[in-house]
């Protein structure tokens, strides 16, 4: 037992990395119906942006060696400004990217994310070069241990974040004007647009919001993870799209569980199978899943059909 809740705790971490970056593939889809296959490499560049912010808040913040604030201010303002900039370029992605193809065939779009992709990837090369960079330590690791169980103090502060910033987004989309919008816009695209509400206005606010949320995935999984690379979005970002597919097309809270359920069956194959497996027997997992839940936990069949 003790190795098991020990396992469950790992899950809990990697699937909040997973349900943050879902949350945005899900939410271009519901508004677009198209998927942002750039999304994983907004993850990567939010992980880098944040990578800047720390340096320069610690740098700002520093007197010597010493740091004269505390050093979760220092995190929080790294969060915060990562998504803010992340967001700036996930608006840039939409309005040069996706907006001139609205109405053009979802092939296209989907070729364009592929292209937004590879030039983040490749741009980060041109400018930073192809070697990794470790992101600073902005705050002490604590470990704590309770009935043989052992766990840090970021490993709960980057699942607690993760929920705390889903919730955030589920009070927006239920409980605000605009978030009304977008549920609206959703539920019928063609409708909303007569009365009143700007698809040139929730497309960007879609893409933002999510590219907000892949920053601050970026973020926490630098904490857990201080290695960054030029490609750390691929891998992050197909696997978060696979749970976007789960969770069922368009569904906030289906991406957010689904990603859940992605961390956990990947970290409970690792323990009973060996490693190289885990792709392997996780992926034929949810494909099953699909197989007698073709439209994902909490999809539509009509949302599969509209604009197709």
């Amino acid at each position: 037992m003790v190795y098991f809740f020990q396992n469950f705790l790992n899950a809990l971490q990697w699937g909040s990395f997973y349900a943050l970056i879902a949350l945005g593939y899900s939410m271009v889809y519901g508004i677009l119906m198209l998927f942002n296959f750039a999304h994983g490499d907004v993850f990567m560049t939010g992980a880098y942006i944040g990578l800047g912010t720390a340096l320069f808040f610690t740098m700002i913040f520093s007197s010597g060696a010493v740091s004269v604030v505390p050093g979760w201010i220092i995190l929080v303002l790294t969060i915060l400004s990562s998504m803010a900039l992340a967001s700036i370029l996930g608006m840039i992605i939409e309005r040069i990217g996706y907006r001139p193809l609205r109405n053009a065939p979802r092939a296209s779009a989907a070729i364009t994310g592929l292209m937004i992709g590879i030039i983040l990837e490749t741009g980060n090369l041109a400018i930073l070069g192809a070697q990794r960079f470790s992101f600073p330590s902005i705050i002490d690791t604590v470990t704590w241990e309770a009935g043989g169980i052992f766990f840090t103090n970021k490993k709960i502060l980057i699942v607690a974040v993760a929920l705390f910033l889903m919730a955030a987004l589920h009070v927006f989309i239920k409980k605000t004007k605009w978030g009304m919008a977008m549920r609206a816009m959703s539920y019928d695209p063609l409708a909303v647009p007569l009365m009143g509400v700007s698809v040139n206005i929730v497309a960007p606010m879609t893409f933002a919001i999510g590219s907000g949320l892949a920053a601050a995935a970026g973020v926490l999984y630098s904490m857990a993870y201080p290695v960054l690379d030029p490609m750390m979005g691929v891998n992050l970002g197909w696997k978060a799209f696979v749970a976007a597919i789960l969770g069922g097309r368009g569904s906030i809270m289906g991406a957010a569980l689904a990603g859940f359920i992605l961390g956990f069956i990947e970290i409970f194959v690792a323990m009973i199978f060996p490693s190289t497996l885990r792709d392997l027997i996780a992926y034929s997992i949810i494909l099953a899943i699909l197989t007698f839940r073709p439209y994902g936990f909490f999809g539509q069949a009509h949302s599969a059909q509209l604009r197709l």
